[in-house]
């Protein structure tokens, strides 16, 4: 049972388990979507990982004498408390306050997101779900497996895993449609140095055949062209046009035509009878069969049988790249075959008789498209084959695009069915019998947990402390209409403030789905501002309401990180101005270390810093600042002891965390502190830096 909150709490003392939190974590890091799938049944960006918000529930509702990491695996039972997160996004929060028994609030401003919880937290029927699925299986997926069906190379019918395209733009000096190839590799192994073979596009001929990984000089068996095959028209943001020999600007040469670029289908990725895959040229067949599409979807819409996007880009952040290249709409993010199969397998979803399976394979199919568009890549063989347009967490236009199967095979990813086996029938397994990253070497997870609810509750005027109740809502979280003091904690993650935009992403499921009623998701309340006091004010309004629901001995609990000064300094200014102080600090592992946003930045960050935050009462709370410099020196200390290795970056977050339940808070606040000033002596700063 937990202690009186009148005692001070376990994650707010130097003796909170950073080390075992930050091993287990790790763990977890490397496959979030087996060890948490109900988190990922649809796309969320910045997913942050189920056990740090388990460890951070249970260290804040336990006496600081407690063990976390004995109370970590034990059942628990918090009911009688209730928490709330402003910024839902996934649902991470929710999910794990549900299986420790709280009464769990949830509330985003970005209905795609809400959604998404409601499908993954609400009814769930696993019978229903199948039997839902299986009817489609049989009416619809027969009809978009039909328009995957082509032959192989010696003219026997065989299914189409995938297509290749190849964006074109037009040469300004004589007009030809010049291929924006950067390699004419376009497939090789995810482990070139175990498999060094690769698939190699002849220039001359198209034709289709095998070289190894590494060579520079190929010659087609088929008409005996010789090139380099790792050179192609594109060379960064140029291209030479194979005409007239002349360079010129890719992206002018596209925005002069004031239209989405052309695409050309070269290649085919095709599952023969016997079971093996064969690269195939695209041929004649493969050209009028997408034709065949194009007219079939004028055809459906003329009709008015499909529900087609139509919701326009507007300039911003993530969007303006894609805008560049011309794509206006978000229907533009699709092929014609792409279009057809979606609108057909959404038209058949909306007309299954179980509400419940209804929504699920609604949401199910809205994380489908992420794998099914223009902006999707191929990975290549040895992985996971599609790699979804939202890799980068931008939209960057994708210059050889992948065309995957829509419904799919045993053989394919990135399809319906393929999501189905996987991500939903994971999900719902879990949410039956949830386990918990095991603390060993064991794969086997522990279930220490009771199974999912699967019961939401209208968001409500006033709390109804129901046991282990779920409330889902979507709006301003700087408006929640929740009363005074009658929340016990808040846990949140909140947004970056020069980031992710998520509405401008979401749009674009949003455009299929119109959820909540609205077209766009983009709000001006959304906490989401490249000015670091516009975003500091942003969440200092939802702080602020924050304060006021909670109770005087609850507390505020965030997770943060970030590399630059002024993204600390807006999160102090929310804070103070919010009526808090900061009177814990504690980083924890968050992402994988190999995730790509990390393999890009030359001091990633992979930890996360929680912050414990209560009102600000009539004692000082702040500590010395030579305190908070030994604490940080402990706090790496213990960490690269565990063996983690730290980078530059996270050490100075480390200290900025331990700084900020200081007094220099306010230099910090104020933009005036530089972290490295803070540190004296030969010692500290080798062990700090």
């Amino acid at each position: 049972m937990k202690t009186p909150k009148s005692k001070p709490r376990l994650i707010e003392t130097d003796s909170f388990p950073i080390e075992f939190l930050s091993q287990i974590c790790e763990r977890e890091s490397w496959r979030k979507e087996i060890h948490r799938p109900v988190y990922h049944v649809h796309k969320w960006w910045a997913k942050r990982l189920g056990s740090v918000f388990r460890g951070i529930l249970i260290a804040s509702s336990q006496d600081k004498h407690s063990d976390l990491t004995t109370e970590f695996y034990k059942t628990q039972d918090f009911s009688g408390s209730i928490v709330f997160d402003p910024f839902m996004g996934s649902g991470t929060t929710i999910g794990e306050a549900h299986k420790l028994g709280f009464t769990a609030l949830g509330r985003d401003i970005n209905p795609v997101a809400v959604s998404a919880v409601r499908a993954a937290l609400g009814p769930m029927p696993s019978a229903a779900i199948s039997c839902a699925y299986d009817e489609l299986d049989k009416t619809v997926g027969a009809r978009i497996r039909a328009l995957y069906q082509a032959k192989d190379a010696e003219g026997d019918p065989c299914v189409v895993l995938y297509y290749f395209w190849v964006m074109q733009a037009r040469c300004p000096h004589c007009t030809a449609s010049v291929d924006l190839f950067a390699s004419y590799v376009f497939s090789q192994n995810a482990y070139p140095q175990r498999k060094p073979e690769v698939k190699i596009l002849c220039p001359h001929c198209n034709d289709i055949f095998s070289g190894l990984h590494g060579d520079h000089e190929a010659e087609c068996p088929h008409c005996q062209h010789r090139f380099h095959q790792s050179r192609g028209p594109a060379r960064g943001q140029k291209a030479i046009c194979g005409i007239c020999d002349q360079s010129f600007g890719i992206l002018s040469a596209i925005q002069a035509r004031r239209q989405r670029p052309d695409f050309r289908l070269y290649a085919k990725l095709v599952l023969r009878d016997n079971g093996s895959k064969e690269y195939v040229r695209a041929t004649q067949e493969d050209l009028e069969q997408a034709r065949e599409a194009s007219i079939t979807l004028q055809r459906e819409q003329s009709a008015g049988s499909l529900r087609l996007p139509d919701l326009a880009l507007t300039e911003g952040h993530n969007t303006r790249q894609a805008m560049g290249y011309q794509f206006e709409n978000w229907r533009d993010f699709f092929n014609d075959r792409q279009l057809l199969a979606l609108g057909w397998l959404q038209a058949g979803i909306e007309t299954l008789p179980d509400a419940s399976a209804r929504t699920v394979l609604t949401t199910l199919f809205s994380g489908l498209l992420e794998f099914n568009n223009l902006f999707a890549s191929y990975k290549g063989e040895g992985t996971g084959a599609v790699r979804h347009m939202f890799s980068h967490h931008i939209l960057k236009p994708e210059r050889t695009p992948i065309e995957a199967n829509v419904w799919g095979t045993p053989k394919s990813s990135g399809s319906f069915s393929g999501l189905f086996k996987g991500r939903l029938k994971r999900a719902i397994a879990y949410r039956e019998k949830p386990t918990e990253v095991n603390g060993t070497k064991s794969a086997k997870g522990i279930v220490c947990s009771l199974p999912f609810a699967g019961i939401l509750e209208d968001w409500p005027g006033r709390l109804l402390n129901k046991t282990r109740a779920i409330y889902l809502s979507c709006g301003d979280s700087a408006a929640t209409g929740l009363p005074d003091k009658s929340i016990d904690l808040v846990v949140t993650d909140p947004p970056f403030f020069d980031n992710v935009h998520y509405s401008e992403l979401a749009d674009f499921f949003q455009a299929w789905h119109q959820f909540e009623g609205t077209r766009s998701t983009r709000d001006k309340a959304e906490v989401q501002d490249i000015n670091v006091d516009n975003f500091a004010e942003k969440l200092r309004a939802v702080f602020s309401d924050c304060h006021r629901v909670l109770k005087d001995d609850g507390m505020l609990i965030f997770t943060y990180h970030h590399s630059r000064e002024e993204g600390w300094s807006s999160v102090a200014q929310a804070v103070l101005n919010a009526g808090f102080t900061v009177v814990s600090s504690q980083p924890v592992k968050s992402e994988m270390s190999v995730a790509i946003p990390k393999l890009a930045a030359k001091e990633p960050i992979q930890m996360d810093i929680i912050l414990v935050c209560r009102k600000v009462g009539g004692q000082d709370r702040h500590r010395p600042e030579a305190n908070a410099i030994e604490s940080a020196r402990a706090q790496i200390a213990r960490l690269t002891a565990a063996g983690f290795s730290l980078s530059l970056h996270d050490r100075k977050i480390i200290l900025i965390g331990q700084m900020l339940t200081t007094k220099a808070i306010n230099e910090i606040k104020n933009g005036t502190i530089h972290t490295e000033s803070k540190v004296s002596g030969t010692e500290t700063q080798k062990t700090l830096f």
